[in-house]
């Protein structure tokens, strides 16, 4: 093999290599763009992403309190409630207390308790004071039932169809009155009755100082 020949392989492998080595930067300088790019790629999608984050603030529903009233309508006061005035409860009649009286009496007896005083079936504005004296007891009264005409001997704490006797004082009687109205509520009072004052007629029928045994209606 001459001289000439050997340089010429010697400057084809020279010339292999260069092209080798350039080649293979091309390669790395190819793989180092494509990283790059990646990597600016990466930030700017992070860099989206975070700053769209930032941008949705999270919703807070707000609760609205409304006052039932229209802010922009002129105010008008409410109407004034008219309390229903609870009337008096109905009384029964004379008829209808004294039969009342007899069944509770009745039942009473039947299961041997003590029967009620027959001025339970009398009402406060049916009674008269027709005497008053000492006895044993105490004072005592005398009073007549205008609606049938009995007479009666009362003492403190005698009860009547709306009321009570509290007290017997020297010339009138001193009474609780209760009044029942329709929606259930009572009311009490209290309530004077003086001596009946005597005339001709009632003089000579029942004198003042004279005692009355107690009669069942």
């Amino acid at each position: 093999m001459d001289k000439q020949t050997v340089n010429s392989r010697a400057i084809f492998e020279k010339a292999k290599m260069m092209m080798q080595v350039k080649e293979t930067s091309r390669i790395r300088f190819t793989s180092f763009l494509f990283s790059a790019a990646l990597i600016i790629a990466s930030g700017f999608v992070i860099g989206v992403v975070a700053q769209e984050t930032q941008t949705e603030k999270p919703v807070v529903n707000k609760r609205t309190v409304s006052s039932g009233r229209d802010p922009f309508r002129k105010y008008e006061p409410p109407a004034p409630t008219v309390k229903k005035i609870a009337g008096q409860s109905p009384v029964p009649s004379i008829q209808d207390r004294i039969a009342q009286y007899k069944a509770q009496k009745a039942a009473a007896m039947k299961v041997r308790m003590p029967a009620p005083k027959p001025t339970t079936a009398l009402l406060l504005s049916e009674i008269q004071v027709i005497g008053i004296s000492r006895s044993p007891r105490g004072y005592a009264a005398i009073v007549e039932a205008t609606p049938i005409k009995l007479t009666y001997v009362i003492y403190p704490g005698e009860p009547f169809f709306d009321g009570q006797l509290v007290a017997i004082e020297d010339s009138r009687l001193v009474f609780r009155r209760e009044t029942v109205f329709t929606d259930g509520h009572r009311e009490r009072a209290v309530e004077y009755k003086s001596l009946r004052q005597p005339t001709p007629v009632n003089s000579m029928t029942v004198p003042t100082n004279q005692s009355v045994a107690t009669a069942n209606p």
